[in-house]
């Protein structure tokens, strides 16, 4: 294991603050604190330091990884609704020139059509899609995997 740092900046987007009382039949009844806490212990464990956010407001969320360039190691990112419309939040991705990992709580391909396109797919060196909140544990271990081999 390296001796890096290895900070992963965890963001959740919109109407995840919502989990546990949103659609618990989609997204199961898990909280956003019970997501951070998963993800908290995960990190833990792979000698990880964790930074989790959650915004509604997408400029919140761009200043985030913008500041994000040269301050972390990778990026765990469930974009949310932005997933399908954000190009900007694509683009910003791109900017702190780190490994990203997109999670999705619920199997979006097997959801609306509009849900089956995603910005951040193409950019993201993994994507997590269907498993519930574990999709999150996971995408740090997918993280720690690819600090690994840098």
């Amino acid at each position: 294991m390296s001796q890096r740092s290895r900070t992963v900046l965890l963001l959740n987007g919109p109407n995840l603050n919502m989990l546990g009382t949103r659609q618990p039949e989609v997204y199961g009844p898990a909280t956003l604190a019970d997501v951070v806490e998963l993800a908290q212990r995960t990190a833990d464990e792979l000698g990880l330091t964790l930074v989790a956010r959650q915004t509604n407001h997408e400029g919140e969320m761009l200043d985030w990884i913008h500041a994000a360039r040269g301050t972390v190691d990778a990026i765990v990112v469930n974009p949310g609704g932005w997933t399908h419309t954000s190009v900007a939040l694509r683009d910003a991705l791109v900017i702190p020139e780190v490994p990203i990992v997109e999670v999705h709580i619920s199997n979006v391909a097997a959801r609306e059509d509009f849900r089956h396109h995603s910005y951040v797919s193409p950019i993201a060196s993994a994507v997590i899609a269907g498993c519930g909140v574990s999709g999150y544990g996971y995408a740090l271990r997918r993280v720690a995997e690819l600090l690994d081999t840098q």
